[in-house]
């Protein structure tokens, strides 16, 4: 997490002023309620100081934002609503919210058959994740709520990406990422077909049957599975079909 502003750089330093400012940024524009924000600092053991000590990090919220834009602007930012905090916030300004607007229009993009310019859209999107979310945080359970959901969204986003570059036959190209992500995600089925895809329609059946069997041995070590029955039909295809000059798209649910 990073607060930038054209004067300078304003994230809290300490731990759990972080925490604070953090919950009430994934809830921007809502009421934070006193309760919730306890209970991420504490979890199940608050003191007796909770309710005064999270004040405390509201008014170090506050002096960090005026000296960030002035006492007035802060008043505006920040501000006590019952039962809680709110954080108001203007379009443009949080990365995970420009994250999310952009992959809403690269989906849109390839859904309606422009998928060049949905795979750009699209990477403009992930190009604003820098590591795991709030990776220097240390998040409570709403928090951690949070960052799962946009660790899925990044995922998801990434997904729709690569079908886009399939989609305008970047198979060599895709290569290397989708080698790196199974290895990342090894029981995401999703990546392992479009790895074997890609190398399919790349003329290097022998290795996207290999890529096969080292994704059934890991389900099957890792969970005692079988690959999915769309798995189960590409493999056949491999083995059988020559490459046609169309991409046979392999659908399944996205998975982590």
């Amino acid at each position: 997490m990073e607060v930038l502003h054209e004067n300078g750089h304003y994230t809290p330093t300490a731990p759990k002023a972080r925490n604070t400012l953090a919950l009430l940024l994934s809830r921007a524009n809502q009421v934070v309620e006193i309760p919730a924000l306890i209970d991420e600092l504490w979890t199940d053991c608050p003191p007796r100081s909770a309710v005064t000590t999270a004040q405390t990090y509201i008014y170090q919220l506050r002096k960090m934002l005026c000296k960030a834009v002035g006492s007035e602007s802060a008043g505006e930012i920040l501000v006590t609503k019952a039962p809680g905090y709110s954080l108001r916030i203007g379009d443009g300004v949080i990365d995970a919210q420009v994250f999310e607007q952009r992959s809403a229009e690269g989906k849109r993009l390839l859904a309606a058959g422009r998928p060049e310019e949905a795979s750009r859209r699209l990477q403009e999107a992930l190009a604003l994740w820098r590591g795991p979310a709030l990776s220097d945080v240390n998040a409570g359970r709403i928090l951690e709520a949070h960052v799962v959901q946009l660790e899925e969204s990044r995922l998801g986003t990434l997904q729709l990406r690569i079908e886009a570059d399939m989609k305008l036959r970047r198979f060599r190209e895709l290569v290397p990422e989708l080698r790196s992500l199974v290895a990342t995600h090894p029981l995401n089925e999703w990546l392992h077909a479009q790895l074997i895809t890609c190398l399919r329609y790349s003329g290097r059946r022998g290795e996207a049957l290999q890529a096969y069997q080292s994704l059934r041995r890991v389900l099957d070590d890792e969970l005692g599975l079988h690959p999915s029955l769309p798995l189960q039909r590409l493999e056949q295809y491999l083995l059988t079909d020559p490459v046609r000059e169309e991409v046979a798209p392999v659908t399944m649910p996205v998975s982590a």
